[in-house]
């Protein structure tokens, strides 16, 4: 749905994103994270046609944001950090304003206006004016604004700025659920957000893409599979000791016992695929019960911060 082949935008000797790549497939949604700065603004008001890249191509739905910008602006609705609303009007005459900009037809107009409200609970408050309304309903109104013409593409920045935790989680959920319908783009600085939400992950630091993967493979890459979560059903003080004398396995941790028999423990390993056939066999060979051997991956915030985090100390 969602194409960008190295995307570049400079000014002057400055490139706010530097030959980027990904792709972003119809109905998943993308996280986009960076820190302040990295080019995630940059990238999505290029994908939105407000900005023009300096080289590069990015394509929506098919379409080059360039040379073909009215057909990528039908299919994309857009929230910015700062939702486009208007203080003086209350919230039902900018919807109807909106429709009229997006060119939504008459006879579905009042429809989707009222779809709209529903979606994101605004009907009680739709002759409110929005200059009155708190930070959270506003935000709500720049969601609805996005939404109106029925998109096959969401970006959405900061969607979740200012609302409170109960707010949040209906948000949360309404995103989740307009997948599979919509592709989503998502840029937040809530990496609890990413990781509830999204499928996919692509960390932008300094204008280049320096991680893509989904948030469990990257988690458990830059972990390195070294650290195992395991759970054995046997006696537990016989499977520490047996565990420590495998060859590859450095520590072993007692994480306890659990129902049943069953012991966990985290052990370090030296990360190869031997440790585990080692670990395996033990197993066997003591004719214990194996029910877990998983790698345990890093936080996200961990991730984050290992790949947008330069050592000052060197």
């Amino acid at each position: 749905m969602i194409e960008v082949k190295d995307l570049t935008k400079t000014y002057g000797t400055i490139a706010a994103i530097d030959k980027i790549n990904f792709t972003v497939p119809k109905g998943s949604i993308l996280g986009l994270l960076g820190p302040n700065g990295a080019g995630k603004t940059t990238t999505m008001r290029i994908l939105t046609t407000s900005l023009a890249p300096t080289s590069g191509k990015a394509t929506v739905a098919g379409f080059d944001v360039v040379t073909s910008p009215q057909e990528v602006r039908k299919r994309i609705g857009y929230l910015p950090e700062v939702p486009p609303i208007y203080s003086e009007m209350t919230i039902i005459s900018y919807l109807k304003f909106v429709a009229d900009i997006k060119e939504v037809p008459l006879d579905k107009k009042a429809n989707r206006i009222g779809e709209v409200l529903e979606m994101l609970d605004l009907e009680k408050m739709s002759r409110r004016l929005i200059g009155h309304l708190s930070l959270g309903y506003r935000q709500r109104v720049g969601l609805a604004q996005a939404l109106l013409h029925d998109p096959e593409v969401l970006i959405l920045d900061e969607p979740t700025r200012g609302l409170d935790p109960k707010q949040i989680l209906e948000i949360r959920k309404l995103i989740k659920a307009l997948s599979g319908q919509r592709t989503i783009i998502l840029s937040t600085h809530i990496l609890p957000e990413v990781s509830s939400t999204c499928d996919d992950v692509i960390i932008i630091d300094q204008g280049k893409v320096v991680a893509a993967d989904s948030v469990e493979n990257l988690s458990q890459r830059l972990a390195g599979g070294k650290t195992l979560d395991l759970e054995i059903k046997g006696p537990a003080s016989e499977v520490s000791k047996a565990l420590e004398n495998v060859t590859g396995v450095a520590a072993v941790k007692s994480l306890g016992r659990e129902s049943k028999g069953v012991s966990r423990f985290e052990l370090t390993t030296d990360g190869t695929s031997e440790v585990r056939e080692a670990l395996f066999h033990c197993v066997v060979k003591n004719k214990w019960v194996l029910y877990q051997l998983s790698p345990v991956g890093v936080s996200l915030e961990d991730v984050f911060l290992k790949l947008t985090t330069k050592d000052t100390t060197a």
